[in-house]
């Protein structure tokens, strides 16, 4: 959720680590500040608010130093203000420490040091951490790194931290547990974040911290690495492949609607080296040592949340579709609690766009537990996904930096198809001709793709209609349904409009009893088999005066007539329609945010990765 950016070196490090917020600050925004050691004197700077709003209150005061750090709040603890907002200091101030999850047995901790005389100010269990280490390394005589790791053998709960102490000025510690932390290698300095971009600017080589990893670097050039049961571990570095240009706007005036405008490139990605529709060759090597599980599996479990849930709802059509696979979709965070039925034979396949979800990855490791084989798809290589799981398949969807998921959607979609492709075909569900027609047409989506987003303009007259809306409603069927649920999750993040999708031959079950002629109701109506039974629940909207805005396919003409308003989408196959259909629905939803004057990249109480409960 936070965002965590530090930095030791020969630079200044206010200028690297408030540019390292303005790129973290998708991960939180209710306020942010920043650390700096000068002088054997930590000197600290926060508001509540924006990154902005912090960097308008340093402009004018001291922000020199070559040792700092920084953080942007996504509020678990505490409500968002000043005082609560990281950094926090130990109680005799020499101390300082940023944290991004949740220490849970933080009261008993907080009561314990607090009958030895702590006084805290904040009400974060984050205060109760740093108060922990000043008071373990006092009582012990320990140095900063030592009384670090026996804290965090006290501690319960998920973190990420760095802690800098004015006794030792000439490194930084950092630990991980549930939580991500990246460590950067530069040339006589390093640097440390929640995820690489606020690094790639200055160096790619990475280290990527494992559970209960706890790193020291040192202005001198060294980087160690102990767990917390005190074992040496070596550091395992790796090279960043993403490139700067991916982080910025790129002339877009928000970056969702760049994230849009990528899909064909982000779609495309997602499929080279993996398809060839010439050769009806399809190839996923990050399932092949996994074949023969997957050509027995008897069940298909998915497991995933928000946006992904809606990916993995998609999966659930295509394998049982495709692959003739009995398959099961969970939202992670019911999973992980309800004691699940979960046999060795099971595949489980867990979704994620940052590869941090913390219900995710407990998820995983209760079906691991269970003896299941997990395989995970993932947009972020190195993220703690892909290395929990025991194979699977990466997104390509580039960085995606809005919070409302959009590339990285269309992108997860385009490899579960192509999943289900190859566990059909390799189970001999389909046929070699009818694999090749599919390869045909998904190698086309990334233009057809290209043709949808020229609905853009329209989409802006559409909003018109719906931005004064207190409510709308989505219905979709088949293939459909889900992205009706993704459209209507898509208006709720980011123009704060209560929206629901429904199965369109639900809405008379209940929602029919909504609709009047002050409800927009948004019905995906893509040429499919269940056509015939979609435009019979139109006339049923119809009859109550409900607004209709329809997605048709080009060349429709029956739904066009009965809808108020329509978009029209290239025809493609229904097994692949929801990469067309989700185009729209994206656009509509941005537009009408823009008419609402919402703030479209970072809508309020929301933050990109859920790395705590």
């Amino acid at each position: 959720m936070c965002g965590i950016v530090a930095y030791i070196g020969k630079k200044e490090a206010y200028p690297i680590v408030i540019k390292g917020l303005e790129r973290l600050e998708y991960r939180g925004y209710d306020s942010a500040g920043v650390a700096l050691l000068k002088e054997s004197k930590i000197n600290l700077f926060k508001e509540k608010g924006k990154v902005q709003d912090l960097k308008n209150k340093a402009a004018n005061e001291d922000v020199s130093g070559t040792s700092g750090m920084g953080h942007t709040r996504w509020a678990t603890h505490g409500e968002p203000n000043m005082v609560n907002a990281h950094p926090h200091l130990s109680g005799n101030g020499k101390i300082a420490l940023i944290h991004n999850g949740i220490i849970e047995n933080y009261a008993a901790l907080k009561t314990t040091l607090e009958s030895r005389g702590h006084v805290f100010q904040s009400d974060t269990d984050t205060e109760v951490l740093v108060h922990l280490i000043e008071e373990i390394q006092s009582k012990n005589n320990l140095d900063l790194a030592e009384a670090v790791r026996i804290s965090l053998g006290e501690v319960t709960g998920a973190y990420a931290i760095v802690v800098m102490s004015t006794d030792e000025p000439d490194i930084l510690v950092g630990a991980r547990k549930g939580s991500p932390m990246v460590v950067g290698i530069g040339k006589d300095e390093f640097f440390m974040a929640s995820d690489a971009t606020p690094i790639i600017e200055y160096t790619k080589n990475v280290v990527y911290l494992e559970d209960e990893e706890i790193a020291v670097i040192n202005r001198k050039g060294k980087l160690s690495i102990k767990t917390i049961s005190n074992e040496d571990v070596a550091p395992a570095i790796q090279e960043l492949k993403m490139e700067i240009e991916a982080l910025e706007k790129g002339g877009y005036d928000h970056y969702m609607l760049k994230e849009i405008f990528e899909q064909p490139r982000s779609i495309y990605d997602s499929m080279r080296g993996r398809i060839d529709s010439t050769k009806g060759d399809i190839h996923m090597g990050g399932l092949e040592e996994y074949r023969n599980t997957l050509m027995n599996a008897k069940r298909i479990i998915v497991v995933a949340c928000g946006t992904s849930w809606h990916a993995a709802l998609v999966a659930e059509y295509l394998f049982e579709d495709l692959a003739r696979i009995p398959t099961e979709v969970e939202y992670a965070s019911e999973f992980r609690y309800r004691n699940p039925v979960i046999y060795e034979d099971d595949v489980v396949v867990a979704i994620s766009q940052s590869g941090e979800t913390a219900d995710t990855l407990a998820a995983i490791e209760l079906a691991k537990q269970k003896g299941a084989t997990v395989l995970g798809v993932c947009n972020v290589v190195g993220s703690s996904i892909p290395r929990a799981t025991h194979a699977g398949a990466y997104t390509h969807a580039g960085p995606e930096i809005g919070v409302a998921s959009t590339k990285a959607f269309t992108a997860q979609v385009t490899v579960l198809i192509q999943m289900a492709l190859w566990i059909a075909y390799n189970r001999g569900a389909i046929n070699q001709a009818k694999l090749t027609r599919y390869l045909v047409e998904l190698e086309a989506i990334p233009a057809k793709v290209e043709k949808t987003l020229k609905c853009a303009e329209y989409a802006k007259e559409l909003a018109k209609m719906i931005a004064s809306s207190d409510n709308a409603l989505y219905l979709g069927r088949g293939y459909n349904f889900p992205i009706a649920l993704e459209g209507a999750l898509k208006l709720k993040e980011i123009s704060y409009i209560h929206a629901e999708g429904y199965p369109a031959a639900e809405m008379k079950h209940g929602p029919i009893a909504l609709i009047d002629e002050n409800m927009p109701v948004i019905v995906l109506a893509t040429k499919n088999s269940q056509y015939e039974k979609t435009v019979s629940n139109i006339q049923e909207v119809k009859a109550r005066k409900g607004k209709i805005f329809a997605i048709v396919t080009k060349g429709d003409t029956e739904v066009k007539e009965m809808a108020d308003y329509y978009i029209q989408v290239p025809d493609c196959p229904e097994e692949l329609s929801p990469l067309i259909s989700s185009i729209p629905l994206q656009l509509i939803s941005y537009e009408v945010a823009l008419l609402r004057e919402c703030n479209v990249d970072q809508p309020r109480n929301l933050a990109k990765s859920v790395t705590v409960e």
